[in-house]
């Protein structure tokens, strides 16, 4: 792999930065990237260079939450408590407001979306890794299962397809996925 160059590293994430300072003001459908760049202090054509459109920045600038997601699922050892999330899983649920409409918009209700394919892929790809580190003859299964129930739940709360708080989703879905390692 090579190494990314520190020029381009610092404008894509000044691009970011400048896209969620953006969504916090307005819903994604009415950013431009005229103010985009404006904000970001970047040509508009440094913007195309990284970035085909806005929301390949926005899935982009957004990576953070599905690897929090992915961390936060997997933050647990030993034989998890099958009723309470743990700490990790409540904090990345409590965590999501500031951005809850950036989320929205790219991650659709079932868990489908730009966002729901990035969370879907990289939840199933670790998954998969430790349930077959765990010799698991199911571990496919299983770490398709955990993807879309994890991304599907997350998608439908914040569209207020599912009721609750940040604690009791947390809860529900790990509830869920406790119940889908143990039914195999």
């Amino acid at each position: 792999m090579t190494p990314e160059d520190p020029r381009a590293a610092r404008t894509r994430e000044k691009l970011r930065r400048a896209l969620l300072a953006e969504c916090a003001e307005r819903p994604l459908e009415e950013v431009g990237v005229a103010a985009l760049v404006r904000r970001a202090g970047v040509g508009r054509a440094t913007f195309y260079v990284h970035y085909a459109d806005l929301e390949a920045l926005a899935v982009d600038a957004c990576a953070d939450v599905v690897r929090e997601a992915v961390e936060a699922l997997h933050a647990w050892r030993g034989r998890p408590d099958p009723v309470s999330a743990p700490p990790a899983l409540l904090a990345f649920f409590a965590d999501l407001a500031p951005h809850a409409g950036l989320y929205r918009a790219l991650l659709s209700p079932g868990g489908g979306g730009p966002l729901g394919h990035v969370l879907h892929r990289d939840l199933r790809a670790r998954s998969l890794a430790e349930r077959t580190l765990a010799g698991a003859a199911d571990a496919p299964l299983l770490a398709s299962a955990v993807a879309a129930t994890f991304a599907g739940v997350l998608a439908d709360w914040l569209h207020g397809l599912l009721q609750g708080t940040p604690e009791e989703v947390a809860d529900q879905v790990w509830q869920l996925l406790v119940a889908l390692h143990m039914s195999r």
